[in-house]
């Protein structure tokens, strides 16, 4: 089953939130991403945060829409999108799914405002709570994901069409034993290391590609051509 969230950064587009909340998906708003969901007509199942970002007449409103209220306090340790992804990442049943369903958990709203903000959002895929969970942030034609092999290797089938961009960013330290198949620039066993920028800018060179790795880990962003 898909959980869409919606995070207080920069609003997605109409169009955006129709591409990923179809087919029974369920939708979670962290804090001021609710003030989207509002302005699109959406009905959030759970909205989750501080409420700093949303007025009494806001959350009256998300009430009557049949939105489920988890109010935080203000010093917390966690900010509302973390606290939306491990609401998202509870087991299927807890979101009306079947048992031993697999989750997958669409973010958006994730990108822009403060830059702190943006990075820790990035930073939260790499949270325990999230492995074994398959979690994209996506922003217009922009995907990302986290690969991860910290505890045994790692693959991934990405999909796209010839021409789409692909970077690998080495994440949380260096990513050792890259193998790609399907993009202009291979990998083949080779390491990518913080700092140098060479995973960036990659090409796809048809519908599918895929990325191994054997140890650490690696955002994968996928910029999709018009």
């Amino acid at each position: 089953m898909r959980i869409v969230i919606i995070a207080n950064g920069d609003p997605p587009t109409k169009d955006d939130v129709a591409r990923w909340l179809s087919d029974g998906a369920v939708l979670i708003c962290a804090d001021g991403g609710a003030r989207t969901a509002l302005a699109l007509g959406l009905a959030p199942a759970h909205v989750i945060g501080d409420f700093d970002s949303l007025s009494e007449a806001e959350l009256h409103e998300l009430e009557r829409r049949g939105a489920c209220l988890h109010r935080h306090p203000a010093r917390k340790d966690e900010t509302d999108l973390e606290l939306a992804l491990l609401l998202a990442a509870r087991p299927a049943t807890a979101h009306g799914g079947k048992p031993g369903e697999k989750v997958e958990i669409v973010v958006l709203g994730a990108r822009g405002g403060r830059l702190d903000h943006e990075l820790a959002n990035m930073l939260l895929l790499a949270m325990p709570a999230l492995k074994g969970v398959e979690v994209w942030l996506a922003h217009d034609r922009e995907r990302a994901f986290l690969l991860d092999a910290r505890d045994h290797p790692a693959q991934a089938t990405l999909r796209g069409r010839a021409g789409d961009v692909v970077s690998l960013l080495p994440f949380g330290g260096d990513a050792h034993g890259i193998r790609t198949n399907g993009l202009e620039y291979p990998l083949n066993d080779e390491s990518l290391f913080v700092g140098p920028a060479r995973g960036v800018s990659n090409v796809m060179l048809g519908d599918t590609a895929t990325v191994a790795l054997s140890q650490g880990m690696l955002l994968c962003v996928m910029t999709h051509q018009p």
